[in-house]
């Protein structure tokens, strides 16, 4: 089964770089054709051009994706001449002057690189160029692929960085000959770096870090049967791995963190996400350098701060749940942004307020009301009505006047952070509020009101204590009797900031849920292109953009797969039963490599599509890409093994023939599917909804939308 009996044409160095060369051509020019089109935002362009945005205002917001692939967009934006003022408001919405071109550029430079480094990859693998080929051409030919290349999105950046992880892993294995010389510490430290990066743009950056980690703890358990190699040499082998995928992808994760916190100074729309202690080292903030007295005392007018995810402020205002929602008692609700309406006077549940008595701190286990001070005079108050949304919870509402109430009205505070004292303290303490008579906690479900509740957030007394969204804490503290200190001190240190930061982001990415009306995806349908996205208009636009992928190629890479299993499944059995012992030592040892390059990119789809099985947010066939490439290379070095193998049954004068003219027809296969299906991404043209358009008769599934 010599590879070469076609000279020894891939063994040459001028048509590899020849090969990588078309690759690149063929990469940048799919990519940057019409990349101005459509001249409008398009799908998820109006999330990430936005965040590029606010890194050049440097106005701090929040997302539930790390932050180095929207940092990228906003330095591309600036340095090709975006100002920075693009609304991105909507899809639809015309670019006009805006010099828009650069971000999606930038984008697609990133993506064009997707397919080279696919090449470069299984080229390192397999030593075939025609292998490479074969690879690089499923991705440069995918609509898909090309689709998510040409916005601005952070796709085309993770797709990169995740190939990018895969090739220095590559490398660096392929210099094991070399150990601690400079290239193998090189390509191990670009390893590391490379996969920081990923993780650093989207969470599912995780996924090639498990598969770095498979394999690296695959090669250190091979090391260990080398008895020529000594204790000490094993141990500086697993402190290099330590440090150079371990160590330095965190540090680089930490400076890009840094550097995302230090450009986001000013406070703007991602303010209500994070708590009031976050929220005090913003510039612009009410609590950036403000003054408030440290500890609350009966008297204090209080903002109180839910701990949920864009939990808001407690609020309550001079409007009653209407009929059907139990007595018609004042509404209770959270708000998200600063209102006279959010202020409540906290008193002793035991006594009359006072306002000229002795000042008494409120502490741990303290029995307290609390009056909404705005214009109802009102007390927070539970009873045995279930609240209007969520039926499991009771109601919460505001009953009294003029601050008197009755026994429902009481609430025990409990500090579940006592480490800052058993006083409740502004911005600092954590506290739960605790109902004298049913035992349930003040609550916010994170659910929306309807228009009679102004579309606000439920508030709610919940039976479970356990939910983080029963915390709160003190955010604006007004009391004349107490001296006021800055909170410029009380400012989170960066570890906290970082922390904090990672917990509202995994909230946010376990809470999203789909929007009403929004075509959503789940993972079994997207191996088999059941269905793609509208990127741009839809069925009744004369030109729209659909992401799908290319059907060809979907279908070739779901039969390699299929074939990949079955033929391992085959030779494992044969080796097992001894059957394989007839055949040359050059014949196993060609089959051993490429089951082996084929089982590691199997394990690499794998890792990156089975865990959106047990996912419980909203997903959509985006999601598949990076599995997409993995799948792509595994049926490139396939299909190159099965093309040689043909050669054993045909005469020696008809091998390389047979050989060439199987690579021939199948990337000849490739570019003709992508030349049918390239209108989904360039652009689906019809004159009106009655006649056809460029993709008439390619509507091979009802599920299809275009």
């Amino acid at each position: 089964m010599a590879k070469m009996d076609m000279g020894a044409f891939t063994g040459m160095t001028d048509v590899k770089r020849l090969s990588f060369l078309a690759v690149i051509l063929a990469s940048v020019a799919t990519r940057f054709y019409k990349l101005g089109e459509p001249e409008h935002v398009c799908w998820d362009e109006t999330h990430f051009g936005k965040m590029g945005s606010y890194y050049m205002n440097r106005t701090f917001f929040f997302d539930v994706h790390p932050p180095l692939g929207k940092m990228l967009i906003g330095l591309s934006g600036l340095l090709t001449g975006y100002d920075g003022t693009f609304a991105f408001d909507k899809p639809g919405d015309n670019y006009n002057d805006t010099k828009y071109i650069g971000m999606r550029a930038f984008c697609a430079l990133l993506g064009s690189g997707v397919a080279p480094l696919s090449f470069l990859t299984v080229l390192e693998l397999t030593k075939s160029v025609q292998a490479g080929i074969l690879a690089a051409s499923f991705i440069i030919c995918d609509t898909g692929c090309l689709t998510l290349s040409q916005y601005i999105l952070l796709d085309p950046i993770l797709l990169f960085f995740i190939m990018l992880s895969t090739f220095c892993l590559i490398k660096f294995y392929s210099t094991s000959n070399k150990t601690f010389s400079v290239s193998w510490w090189l390509w191990m430290m670009a390893t590391g770096i490379s996969l920081a990066c990923g993780f650093s743009v989207k969470f599912v950056g995780l996924f090639v870090i498990l598969l770095t980690g498979l394999s690296t703890i695959h090669d250190l358990w091979r090391l260990l049967g080398e008895l020529s190699l000594t204790k000490m040499t094993l141990v500086r082998h697993l402190v290099a791995r330590v440090v150079c995928l371990i160590f330095l992808p965190v540090l680089v994760y930490l400076i890009i963190f840094a550097v995302h916190l230090q450009v986001l100074k000013k406070s703007g729309s991602g303010d209500a996400y994070f708590s009031s202690h976050f929220q005090s080292s913003l510039l612009g903030n009410s609590l950036y350098n403000a003054s408030m007295p440290r500890d609350v005392v009966y008297g204090s007018v209080i903002t109180l701060r839910n701990h949920r995810t864009g939990g808001g402020l407690l609020h309550s205002h001079n409007h009653l749940y209407p009929e059907g929602f139990g007595p018609r008692q004042q509404q209770i609700t959270a708000y998200s942004y600063k209102d006279e309406n959010n202020k409540w006077l906290i008193k002793r549940a035991d006594a009359e307020y006072d306002p000229t008595g002795p000042i008494h701190f409120v502490s741990h286990g303290d029995y307290v009301r609390l009056e909404h001070v705005h214009s109802t005079g009102r007390n927070l108050h539970s009873h045995e009505e279930l609240a209007p949304l969520t039926k499991e919870h009771l109601q919460v509402s505001g009953y009294g006047i003029n601050g008197t109430g009755d026994q429902n009205d009481i609430w025990q505070v409990e500090i579940v952070n006592p480490n800052v004292g058993l006083h409740v303290k502004t911005v600092l303490s954590k506290i739960k509020l605790i109902h004298y008579h049913t035992g349930c906690v003040l609550y916010v479900t994170g659910k929306q009101l309807p228009k009679w509740g102004f579309e606000q957030m439920e508030v709610t007394c919940n039976p479970d204590t356990r939910d983080s969204s029963r915390l709160w804490n003190v955010e604006d503290h007004v009391n004349t009797r107490l001296p006021n200190i800055s909170f410029q001190v009380l400012a989170p240190s960066f570890l906290e900031k970082f922390i904090e930061s990672h917990r509202v982001m995994l909230q946010g990415n376990s809470g999203l849920k789909p929007k009403a009306g929004e075509v959503t995806s789940r993972p079994w349908q997207w191996p088999i292109n059941y269905r793609g996205q509208w990127f741009s208009g839809g069925v009744k636009a004369t030109y729209s953009i659909y992401l799908l992928g290319n059907p060809i190629i979907f279908v070739g890479n779901l039969i390699c797969l299929v074939a990949f299993l079955v033929l391992y499944l085959i030779w494992a059995l044969l080796e097992k039963r001894g059957c394989t012992c007839t055949l040359t030592t050059q014949v196993k040892e060609t089959c051993h490599t490429t089951f082996g390059i084929c089982c590691f990119l199997f394990t690499g789809w794998f890792l990156h599509y089975a865990p959106f099985f047990i996912m419980g947010r909203v997903l959509y066939f985006h999601h598949y890409f990076p599995a997409m490439l993995f799948n792509s290379m595994l049926s490139g070095v396939l299909l190159d093994f099965i093309y040689q193998n043909l050669e054993s049954f045909f005469s020696p004068k008809t091998k390389v023939g047979i050989y060439t003219s199987s690579l021939v027809i199948s990337l000849s296969v490739i570019v003709h599917s992508f030349y049918l299906f390239h209108p989904l991404s360039y652009g689906i043209i019809s004159s009106s909804v009655n006649t056809s358009s460029n993709m008439a008769g390619l509507h091979w599934m009802d599920s299809w939308e275009f």
